[in-house]
C-alpha cells in the first residue's frame, strides 16, 4: 500500500497531491504543503527542487498545519508566501471590480503593500493576465452590459469607466471582436461562417467570423447561431474558414493538435479568465474545479467556475472537459458526460470511474 499511515480527515489526499507535486502543479500552490520526513522541510507543490522518494513524503492543509508537526519552510520555493500572495492579488481585483474608472498599477501595489514591478508579476502569474489588462476586459464587460439595456453608445462607454469613447474604441476591436454598435445589434453587419461535421463525438458545429472560431458545440446546427447572434450574416462556409474546421476536429482525436488556432470569443472578465486557465492545462493532466477557483484568484468561487466552464463557446478548444470534481468524479459537462468521458480517456486522463 502506497500510504502505510493513517491519513487524518482534513487532509489532502495522498494520492492527488502528489499527483500535483509530482507535475510540479502550479494551480495547486495555496490549496495544501508537502513535507518531507528526512529533511524536515515542507514545500509548496510547484517547488522546483527534486523529488524525494514517495514514502518520505507527508502532506498537510497549510504551513501552519506543517510547522505544528515540527517541520520548517523550503527556502526555496517560500511556501509561505503564497497565501499572501493570493490574498494580494484577491484584493487588488477587489479594488479593480470596485473602481468606476482605471486603477493605476502603483496605487494598486501600494494598496496590497508590494513593489509594482513585483506585483505586476505576482497577478500575471495567478490570472493570467496583467491588473491593467483585466481592468481592461473588465471595462469591457460593463459596456456589453450598458448596451444591452438600451442606453446609448456613448452613454454606455462612459458609465463603464472609459474616460473618453476613443479609448473603447481603441480596446473593444480585439476584446469584442465588433463595434459597440454592432455588438449591441446583434452581430448586425458581422459575417458568421459556419460547418456541420461529423466527427468521434458525433455532430459538431464549428463556426467562424474573420478574426477566429467563435462556436464550437455538439449537436447544434446554424439556428442556435441566431439566437446567439440574431442579426449577423450567417451563412454556410465558401471555404473561407475550412482549415480551422479540419483542425478543429481533428482536435477530437488528436488532442493537444489545435492550441494556436484563433479564437474570437467573449465572455465576462471572469469567464475569460477561467477560460485561460483552462486553456494552461496539459494534455492528459486535469484540474478541479477548487483548483481552477483558486488558481483564478477566486478560491472560494467554485460553483462559478462551473458556470463558466457551462457558458464556454468553444468546447475541446477550451478544454472545459479537463475539469472534474476533487474527488475524481466527472462533474458535469454541456456536451454530455459520455462525452467528456470520451474525451478524458481519448487524452489518457485519469478519474475515478465509481463516481461517473
Amino acid at each position: 500500500m502506497l500510504w502505510p499511515y493513517a491519513v487524518p480527515m482534513n487532509r489532502p489526499n495522498p494520492e492527488l497531491a502528489l499527483a500535483a507535486f509530482e507535475a510540479r502543479d502550479r494551480a495547486h500552490d495555496g490549496s495544501f504543503v508537502g513535507a518531507v520526513r528526512t529533511t524536515g522541510i515542507y514545500c509548496k507543490p510547484s517547488c522546483p527542487a527534486r523529488h524525494t522518494k514517495r514514502d518520505h513524503v507527508e502532506f498537510f492543509t497549510d504551513p501552519a498545519d506543517a510547522r505544528q508537526c515540527g517541520y520548517r519552510a523550503c527556502l526555496r520555493c517560500r511556501p509561505d508566501e503564497v497565501g499572501r500572495d493570493r490574498e494580494a492579488v484577491a484584493k487588488a481585483v477587489r479594488l479593480i471590480e470596485a473602481s468606476g474608472e482605471a486603477v493605476h498599477l502603483g496605487e494598486l501595489a501600494k494598496a496590497v503593500g508590494y513593489a509594482p514591478h513585483h506585483f505586476q508579476r505576482l497577478f500575471t502569474r495567478d490570472l493570467g493576465v496583467s491588473p491593467a489588462a483585466y481592468a481592461r476586459a473588465l471595462r469591457a464587460q460593463r459596456t456589453e452590459i450598458n448596451l444591452a439595456e438600451d442606453k446609448t453608445v456613448t452613454d454606455a462607454i462612459y458609465d463603464s469607466g472609459f474616460v473618453a469613447p476613443s479609448r473603447f474604441y481603441a480596446e473593444s476591436s480585439d476584446r469584442l471582436g465588433m463595434t459597440p454598435s454592432v455588438w449591441r445589434d446583434g452581430g448586425r453587419g458581422e459575417t458568421i461562417r459556419y460547418v456541420v461535421a461529423q466527427s468521434p463525438l458525433g455532430s459538431l458545429l464549428i463556426a467562424a467570423t474573420a478574426r477566429g472560431i467563435c462556436r464550437l458545440a455538439s449537436d447544434e446546427d446554424a439556428s442556435a447561431l441566431s439566437q446567439r447572434f440574431p442579426n449577423a450574416d450567417i451563412r454556410p462556409d465558401d471555404g473561407t474558414i475550412i482549415a480551422w474546421a479540419e483542425a478543429a476536429i481533428a482536435a477530437v482525436g488528436r488532442p493537444g493538435a489545435t492550441t494556436d488556432l484563433p479564437l474570437d470569443v467573449r465572455g465576462t472578465a471572469f469567464q475569460e479568465a477561467v477560460w485561460r486557465e483552462l486553456r494552461r492545462i496539459p494534455v492528459g493532466q486535469t484540474r478541479s474545479y477548487a483548483a481552477v477557483a483558486a488558481a483564478v484568484g477566486r478560491p472560494g468561487a467554485t460553483r462559478a467556475v462551473g458556470t463558466a466552464n457551462g457558458a464556454n463557446p468553444v468546447a475541446i478548444l477550451v478544454p472545459c472537459h479537463r475539469v472534474i470534481r476533487s474527488d475524481g468524479g466527472l462533474g458535469g459537462y454541456s456536451g454530455g458526460l459520455d462525452r467528456k468521458r470520451k474525451l478524458l480517456v481519448a487524452e489518457g486522463a485519469s478519474f475515478t470511474s465509481l463516481l461517473l
